[in-house]
């Protein structure tokens, strides 16, 4: 393993960071991230005329986005461990601003795709937020700043349909991505204005064999998932796919045990504690897109169906807004659940209350406020169960691999989002009605994709069960193997104090120092900064 290494007292800062306004900087740049998301949504239907290409081209504006991401996040959260979190947050929002521009200046399929990948490659600022937090922020404060965190990926989605519609509808299309240029510009500013950077880093080398196998691997999978109801997921392709992922993957893994310094450190993943919340993150991933997914076709399909609202992509994007302002004020209760009862019981707690919020949908799904609510509720869930995952993860793990460990859980949740889109898309296209010379998809078959929701939230409930209790972790590992440190100061539970680990790591040198802070009571403790 790898050394840690850390700045000493005297680097040059003047003085400690205000956490307020670290947090405050860090959760922009993860909704200016995560606007990406919806960005295009109002103007994929007009691609195929505005960049003069087939339909079945211009959808790799999507489609581009997810791979990018998905290969982008684990890498960026390891160079952030190695080399500096601070240093490949500004990286990853460089490619944001590079991408957004390349995009606005396109008027043909191949800028545009390459601008589309760019903004992919910024996904990693969120895990690398989170993580940075965990390093800087005094232990109080550092429960309900990483719900905040956290949950600005669903809030940058949930404002940026409407955002996104009103653009599209009153200006020219490039305007969408001059304005996520600027809001990244933006980030890209504040974020060394008022962001130090983490003392916590392992160095030694990137593993750049294991980059390739997991590039390639999770490209095969979400490639198949993601296209293969267009190509038929009987088809030579996507079954092709689907075998190549298993392959790579499976050697992959077999690389990674045996490389001295991984790109994913396997063991660790394998913990009980870290194991189970990633397995639980696929759920609610799954379970947060089904709502994107059922109801802006819901409101949109013409009132002549009988279910449909014949509302515009406007009034969709406005219903499903205050969802992402709910995300946001869940994360201090989020936070003080997890204080009082362990971030294990918010994170079933969330789960039962989307899966509420879906029974709800399928109840009420005849006027606009019925969304509205429901979406609210769904919101409220996913606001706690972001805010518990990343406490969950950052409990099991040594402070030197918290980059690689939030940006692993970050691509669950986004592998379980890419196979809500595929699943849901099957659904949709087999349970029709006809509707003059089309077929729309039916009032059960969206009942039965809510019904899958509830039934991915419930399955993330049961998964996240067998969490080891926090308590009892910390009392059988000898370290941060599985469960907690317990920190004085009313730190939340399965959340240690950032500042002992950084007082401890400079002390050892090492990056099991985080082990060794949190196995006996008596560990000095520096206050973090204010």
């Amino acid at each position: 393993m790898s050394h840690t290494l850390t700045r000493p007292g005297g680097d040059g800062r003047s003085a400690p960071p205000r956490a307020g306004a670290v947090v405050a900087v860090l959760a922009f740049g993860g909704i200016v991230v995560s606007l990406m998301q919806t960005l295009v949504i109002p103007i994929v239907p007009e691609l195929p005329r505005l960049l003069d290409a087939p339909a079945s081209d211009t959808a790799w504006a999507v489609t581009a986005t997810l791979l990018a991401a998905a290969v982008a996040t684990p890498m960026t959260g390891r160079l952030g461990d190695m080399y500096g979190k601070r240093r490949m947050l500004l990286v990853s929002l460089v490619m944001l601003v590079a991408g957004s521009v390349t995009a606005a200046l396109s008027d043909s399929l191949i800028p545009m795709i390459a601008g589309r990948a760019l903004q992919g490659l910024a996904s990693g600022v969120i895990p690398l937020g989170i993580s940075i937090m965990r390093d800087e922020l005094p232990a109080e404060r550092l429960g309900s700043a990483t719900a905040l965190m956290s949950a600005s990926l669903g809030v940058g989605g949930a404002l940026g349909l409407p955002a996104a519609a009103l653009i599209a509808d009153h200006f020219d299309w490039h305007a969408l991505f001059w304005v996520s240029a600027a809001l990244g510009a933006v980030a890209l500013v504040l974020v060394p204005l008022v962001v130090p950077e983490s003392r916590v880093r392992t160095g030694g080398r990137f593993d750049l064999v294991g980059g390739i196998g997991m590039a390639a691997g999770l490209v095969s999978l979400l490639l198949a998932i993601s296209k293969g109801a267009d190509w038929g997921w009987g088809s030579g392709t996507t079954v092709g796919l689907f075998a190549a992922a298993v392959l790579v993957l499976l050697v992959w893994g077999r690389w990674e045990l045996r490389v001295a310094e991984p790109l994913v450190d396997l063991r660790t993943t394998a913990r009980r504690q870290v194991l189970v919340t990633n397995l639980a993150s696929i759920a609610i991933g799954f379970a947060m897109f089904a709502m994107s997914l059922v109801v802006p076709q819901l409101l949109q399909l013409p009132e002549a169906t009988g279910y449909g609202l014949g509302r515009s992509l406007l009034v969709a994007g406005l219903t499903m807004a205050p969802s992402g302002l709910v995300m946001m004020a869940t994360a201090p209760f989020s936070a003080a659940l997890s204080k009082a009862k362990g971030p294990k019981v918010t994170l079933m707690a969330g789960a039962l209350v989307v899966a509420a919020g879906y029974g709800l949908n399928i109840a009420l799904m005849s006027e606009l406020w019925h969304f509205v609510l429901v979406t609210c509720v769904i919101g409220a869930g996913i606001g706690f169960t972001y805010g518990a995952m990343p406490a969950l993860i950052m409990s099991a793990v040594p402070a030197s691999e918290t980059g690689a460990a939030n940006s692993l859980n970050t691509l669950m949740r986004s592998i379980g989002t890419s196979t809500a889109s595929a699943v849901a898309g099957v659904i949709l296209a087999q349970l029709t009605t006809p509707f003059g010379p089309a077929e729309l998809p039916s009032r059960d078959g969206f009942k039965v994709v809510l019904a899958i929701g509830a039934g991915a939230a419930l399955l993330a409930f049961a998964v996240a069960s067998f969490i080891p209790r926090q308590r009892a972790a910390a009392e059988s590992a000898g370290g941060p193997a599985e469960g907690s440190a317990e920190v004085s100061g009313g730190a939340e539970p399965g959340v240690r104090a950032p500042a002992a680990e950084r007082a401890d790591a400079a002390g050892a040198g090492r990056a099991d120092a985080a082990g060794a802070a949190s196995s006996g009571p008596t560990a000095r403790r520096r206050p973090g900064p204010r």
